[in-house]
């Protein structure tokens, strides 16, 4: 009799996963059982077929995820100026403060840091947050004599013809989209959306560009996604068999299907930033490995989670075999990784024989 309700509530345990990872929080990580517990099979028919030590230490929901290495962000560069392009970045190169995009008619455009868009010409008396970043990468570039505020005076204008000295380009204290376009930081190149010879015209893509920042990419099921949360700390695998360290920057706040006829699991969008990030090399789009560390639960009692058993009367329990004798034993659940749960409970101890499933 004991035999027919335990296999009876293992059959109803398949149902009642679901609701296992609802009440864990969703940071289900189930793999294999621990290669040190190997199932031992039981020889006598009113016993389970095999059974595994409860066993005591640390537990982790941490799990590993393919990634994809790439950089920050994406967005293009219009033109600002109309006539011939000229020369172009090349793709693959970094571009920062001061430096050269691209050139119109031999004139270059060169970049400053700011996330409002170089949308109009700037002279004396202009105001706006435009003019604010203006003056801060001025003042970066050691052009100074001027408050930094959101104002273009005299003072600023003095420092942009000092600018435009520098650049042999002809004194007018004012500046516009036909010499600089505004970015967030140093950004790469992706690829071009023109080529030297074409005709372009203020508001045509002419570069693709992305962050300087190496970053990692990843999708991860919903209901995995407990560990993946912004600061968590990850190890990354990169393409030439090094690691490198870092953390969760960003967690996507929709789920989707994806592209995958075969996999329509609900996923969300994970971004790695990495701690040394001009430490890592690899080819863009190359596949990596991120090992989430999740959470870890010190000196706690656990078992496979194929050992659960769904009591007749509702519940979760264990199958305790002692002295040539099974006993259902109910347990209270607790985080689940690394294909064991954590459970507690009257009367268990490290050591005691549970009953599993055969293998």
């Amino acid at each position: 009799m004991r035999e027919r309700v335990a296999m009876s509530g293992r059959r109803r345990l398949v149902a009642a996963l679901a609701t296992i990872a609802a009440v864990a929080g969703g940071g289900v990580a189930v793999t294999t059982l621990d290669a040190g517990d190997e199932p031992q099979a039981v020889a006598d028919p009113g016993l389970p077929p095999s059974t595994v030590s409860l066993t005591r230490g640390d537990l982790s929901d941490s799990s590993q995820q393919d990634g994809t290495l790439g950089h920050l962000g994406e967005r293009k560069i219009n033109a600002g100026p109309a006539g011939t392009l000229t020369w172009l970045a090349p793709s693959g190169s970094t571009v920062e403060r001061d430096e050269r995009l691209y050139a119109v008619d031999a004139r270059p455009v060169r970049l400053m840091y700011g996330a409002e868009p170089m949308y109009r010409t700037l002279k004396t008396g202009d105001k706006g947050k435009d003019v604010r970043q203006l003056e801060e990468n001025l003042a970066a570039l050691g052009y100074v004599g001027f408050t930094v505020d959101e104002e273009f005076s005299a003072k600023t204008a003095d420092a942009v013809k000092r600018w435009q000295k520098s650049h042999e380009l002809k004194r007018t204290g004012t500046i516009g989209p036909d010499t600089i376009a505004f970015a967030g930081s140093a950004v790469r190149v992706k690829d071009a959306g023109a080529a030297p010879g074409d005709q372009v015209a203020p508001g045509r893509p002419v570069l693709t560009v992305t962050g300087s920042e190496r970053v990692v990419r990843f999708k991860i099921p919903v209901a995995d996604a407990g560990p993946a949360k912004v600061g968590t700390r990850v190890v990354v695998q990169l393409p030439d068999g090094t690691r490198a360290r870092g953390k969760v920057s960003s967690v996507g706040r929709t789920a989707s299907a994806g592209d995958d006829p075969q996999d329509r699991t609900p996923k969300i969008d994970v971004t790695v930033s990495f701690d040394a990030p001009e430490k890592v090399t690899g080819v863009d789009q190359s596949p990596v490995t991120v090992e989430l560390t999740g959470e870890t639960r010190e000196d706690v009692l656990t078992v496979p989670v194929n050992a659960l058993l769904a009591l007749p009367g509702g519940g979760f329990g264990i199958q305790v075999v002692e002295n040539g004798e099974a006993r259902d034993v109910e347990v209270e659940l607790g985080m689940f990784g690394q294909g064991r749960v954590e459970i507690s409970g009257s009367g268990l101890r490290e050591g005691m024989k549970v009953g599993v499933p055969s293998a």
